[in-house]
């Protein structure tokens, strides 16, 4: 199958799905503005759930169909369909998306990404995203608040008040701590102390521990690795994503850091970004040594297949 053919299958199946769940969700949507709060919860909330779910399993489906990528996969088996989980990956593509959906779906509870006020005007999309409630985050510069000093806690408060629905209901919440894709170009504007990472923000995590008490049940650390290379979104569309290797850890998450003021305590802000720093540390070195140990296996690949004779 061509590359150009491929592109074209892939993008008719995600377009179809899309409209697809779509349709279903914005036919029960209204609904959720007809019941009390708590019905939505305990009974609306896993009906949409389980609509995502299919959505995503339907993703997979067209991705094995169109897709060569190799998975190498290493995640806990104790992972909990009804559990509460924080989320956390590096990030370098659109894909990494589809790959943290593909690989974790039915295993946790569906994935919840945290994502900027403005995608909910995205056409489709952007409503569905709130229609299955994603927390969106609207976030002010330093610039802004001098100028509108009122404003100041208001983003905390809409990153509070969108977690705290997940109360009620096993959730997973997605945050991608560098707050954007990594690139050559803003890996060397950051001056990142990391060689495959940019630096982390903690912020968000933070306010959604505070938001969230002591339900988060602990951190999956996910680190995903393209070792042909960083592809973009049309090179996933066109089946130019040869391997995928996730490695998946879970991480205790200390009680004190669901109980303080990330906002006005310097010294719980200190030892909040210190325990990321270090996960970052360690996530770093896993990288270096994910590539080192694909680049030693394709050496010697290579030199096993040069030393059959030629015919």
């Amino acid at each position: 199958m061509s590359e150009k053919i491929t592109a074209i299958i892939a993008s008719s199946l995600l377009f179809i799905n899309v409209i697809f769940w779509c349709s279903i969700l914005f036919i029960l949507t209204p609904i959720k503005f007809i019941l009390p709060e708590i019905v939505v919860r305990k009974v609306m909330d896993p009906i949409f759930s389980s609509i995502a779910g299919a959505w995503i399993s339907c993703n997979s489906g067209w991705m094995k169909l169109t897709q060569r990528t190799r998975w190498d996969i290493k995640l806990p088996n104790n992972l909990d369909p009804k559990g509460w989980y924080f989320v956390s990956s590096n990030h370098q593509s659109w894909v990494d998306i589809f790959v943290l959906q593909h690989v974790l779906n039915g295993k946790i509870p569906f994935l919840k990404f945290f994502l900027k006020q403005e995608l909910i005007r995205v056409p489709i999309m952007g409503q569905a995203w709130w229609a299955l409630d994603f927390p969106f985050m609207k976030r002010f510069s330093k610039s802004y608040l001098e100028k509108h000093p009122e404003m100041k806690g208001k983003d905390i408060e809409t990153t509070q008040k969108a977690c705290a629905k997940f109360k009620h209901m096993p959730t997973s919440v997605m945050n991608f701590l560098e707050g954007t894709r990594f690139t050559p170009a803003k890996h060397e504007k950051q001056g990142a102390k990391y060689q495959h990472l940019l630096n982390p923000k903690s912020g968000g995590f933070a306010f959604a521990l505070n938001a969230m008490g002591d339900k988060f049940q602990s951190l999956l650390d996910c680190t995903i690795v393209y070792p042909e290379g960083i592809p973009s979104f049309g090179d996933f569309m066109h089946g130019k994503v040869p391997e995928v290797i996730v490695r998946i850890r879970e991480v205790p998450i200390p009680v004190e850091f669901s109980q303080g003021d990330y906002e006005n305590d310097p010294a719980f802000k200190l030892s909040f970004q210190n325990w990321i720093s270090d996960l970052w540390d360690e996530k770093d070195l896993q990288i270096a040594d994910i590539k080192r140990e694909y680049a030693q296996q394709q050496e010697t690949c290579n030199a096993s297949l040069a030393s059959y004779p030629a015919k």
